[in-house]
């Protein structure tokens, strides 16, 4: 097949994070395919990081949370009318492994690539696809994501293609005037989150002001907490994805919880510290300036304990140490 004609569909529906942590394969694809037309399928929360991104043809934002809340069988048959009139692709690719990322792809028209049933997340996805990719679940999540999709077009992979990235969302970087620390002090679950506590000892800690990104009325209420109890650290805007992406390129270091957030320092070959407790540093890859900080806690994988508060016994010393050799 001519590859001018390759039309790519990737389905990654959710989280932020791993929304980041896929699309350095929007690079790897236009490297092997220049002119193929890659589609990407999005939950609606997330569509906004990815609009206007240079290597994508559309963003088609999939409003499944909204059916949900709303139980709207009206939207329910819309968005599924709306997948079924697309244009056949050549390529359909499962980057996320779930029940609800598969059944998306049944609705497209187009040979369907995932996960098989021992590496899916949801084994019972692998049922939806005409071909499957077998990559360790405990594999580094960042690796799994390109492998599943370079397998899918046949492209060689190597880690060269993940370690040599260009920034992967486009924006203007001017000059720093002064170097600014961002601290992400939320994540999905209350024990992936550092202590407020700790956030503010480790305010005091650094020699540059912290701003603290937030994205819910709760967190607002943390960040409020920790720049009354540190004079180093200063709330920032609240902001959109784009905006968070810009100002998060825009700083010298990141520091936060294991969350989508953190995650675009990476993205932004930016430096950063992800701080994990329930987790691992298998939900990030490792550079020169992208570290990973583990509690003592050990962690099952196949059965994350919710419950694991160990990050709480990170002492922020120890951060601002790691903080200090990267700035």
């Amino acid at each position: 097949m001519n590859r001018a004609s390759l039309r790519i569909a990737i389905v990654r529906l959710s989280a932020l994070g791993d929304i980041v942590n896929t699309a350095v394969v929007l690079q790897i694809i236009r490297h092997h395919y220049p002119d193929a037309l890659i589609d990407w399928f999005v939950e609606e929360a997330f569509a906004p990081i990815l609009q206007g991104h240079p290597l994508l043809n559309e963003v088609i934002p999939i409003p499944l949370k909204k059916i949900k809340k709303q139980k709207s069988l009206s939207l329910l048959r819309s968005t599924i009318r709306s997948l079924r009139s697309r244009q056949p692709y050549d390529h359909i690719i499962d980057a996320q492994g779930l029940l609800k990322s598969a059944i998306v792809t049944a609705f497209l028209r187009g040979p369907v690539h995932g996960f098989d049933r021992n590496s899916a997340r949801e084994g019972i996805a692998s049922w939806f696809y005409q071909t499957t990719s077998n990559i360790p679940y405990d594999m580094n999540i960042i690796k799994r994501n390109v492998m599943v999709i370079t397998q899918a077009l046949s492209i060689p992979y190597s880690d060269a293609l993940i370690e040599q990235k260009s920034p992967i969302f486009s924006v203007e970087v001017p000059p720093q005037k002064e170097k600014t620390i961002a601290l992400v002090i939320g994540a999905s679950w209350p024990s992936k989150c550092y202590p407020k506590e700790h956030f503010a000892a480790l305010c005091d800690l650094l020699p540059y002001p912290c701003y603290l990104i937030w994205g819910s009325n709760s967190e607002y209420q943390d960040a409020l907490w920790i720049a009354q109890h540190s004079s180093n650290a200063i709330i920032a805007d609240k902001m959109s994805l784009p905006q968070l992406v810009n100002f998060i390129a825009h700083c010298n270091l990141t520091i936060g919880n294991d969350t989508g957030p953190t995650h675009i320092a990476w993205a932004m070959n930016r430096p950063s510290i992800t701080l994990f407790g329930p987790t691992t540093a298998r939900m990030i890859y490792p550079t020169s300036i992208n570290i990973g900080i583990k509690s003592p806690s050990q962690v099952d994988i196949y059965h994350i304990n919710r419950n694991d508060f160990s990050i709480k016994y990170i002492e922020p010393r120890y951060i601002a140490d790691n903080a200090m050799e990267l700035l």
